[in-house]
């Protein structure tokens, strides 16, 4: 299975290569949305994962702070449902292994 991913240069100008987790687009806000990851953790032990808007038709599209609290719900909603989704087929997967 092939990643997607992609370079981007930070402030220091080194470079950090994402992971693209999922794209999709919003039929609330009608734009599309990029979430990705560098694969860090938090000091919780998290991984780090990023969004921002960007245009799937440019390939050279740069990426656009998310700016409003309901575009943070749409993310935070679709997150949770992706991470509850993981959760039960990690169960699942334990439970047949039993």
């Amino acid at each position: 299975m092939k990643k997607n991913s992609f370079t981007m240069i930070d402030e220091a100008g080194n470079e950090i290569v994402y992971d693209v987790l999922f794209t999709f687009e919003s039929e609330e806000t009608h734009k599309n949305y990029i979430v990705y990851t560098d694969n860090t953790k938090d000091t919780e032990g998290n991984v780090e994962v990023y969004a921002s808007i960007y245009d799937p038709n440019d390939p050279h599209s740069k990426l656009e702070a998310i700016e409003t609290d309901k575009e943070w719900k749409v993310i935070e909603t679709i997150l949770e449902t992706l991470q509850e989704e993981v959760r039960k087929q990690a169960n699942n997967n334990q439970d047949s292994e039993q």
